[in-house]
């Protein structure tokens, strides 16, 4: 993954743990197939769907609420849940395709010390999306999977998941 994701130290020493968050619909979709990606990595995963847990059998899954700029509700509860799971995990590093409930797992994730990349979702050719924008600011890469809208926005392009 580019240098974002630590190298391991030690093949004695257990795995570092990384904490793999997404949205529901499409957002999870682009986050699984990013799972060879992180091997030699203890995962757990994030998202807003319960029924969501029995397709990473053998990893740690955790719910938090939705929230939007629409539905803004979700936001607090979602950032009381974040602050619990990351806790519990201790990531070294966080990776997610979005959306923006997942921001503040960045950002709360980074003040611990965690490495954190924003893969931003491939449904914007034209864009970074809303909450790319603001992860350009939070996390350590913002990557977009158009090559058009890396040169646009001044962001990364290291291919697509799909």
């Amino acid at each position: 993954m580019h240098g974002i994701l630590p190298p391991r130290t030690a093949s004695l020493m257990a795995e570092p743990r990384l904490l793999a968050i997404a949205s529901g619909g499409g957002h999870w979709v682009q986050l699984r197939r990013l799972l060879p990606a992180f091997d030699g990595f203890d995962v757990a995963f994030v998202s807003t769907f319960d029924h969501y847990a029995s397709q990473v059998t053998g990893h740690r899954y955790y719910v938090v609420p939705n929230a939007s700029r629409f539905e803004v509700k979700g936001f607090l509860p979602g950032a009381w849940r974040a602050m619990n799971i990351l806790w519990r995990e201790r990531p070294r590093a966080i990776v997610t395709t979005g959306s923006a409930p997942m921001l503040v797992f960045l950002l709360l994730g980074r003040l611990m010390g965690a490495r954190t990349l924003w893969v931003d979702s491939l449904a914007n050719p034209e864009r970074l999306s809303s909450s790319g924008k603001i992860a350009r600011w939070i996390a350590h890469q913002t990557v977009t999977q158009w090559p058009e809208v890396a040169e646009a926005e001044g962001t990364n392009y290291w291919g697509s998941v799909l």
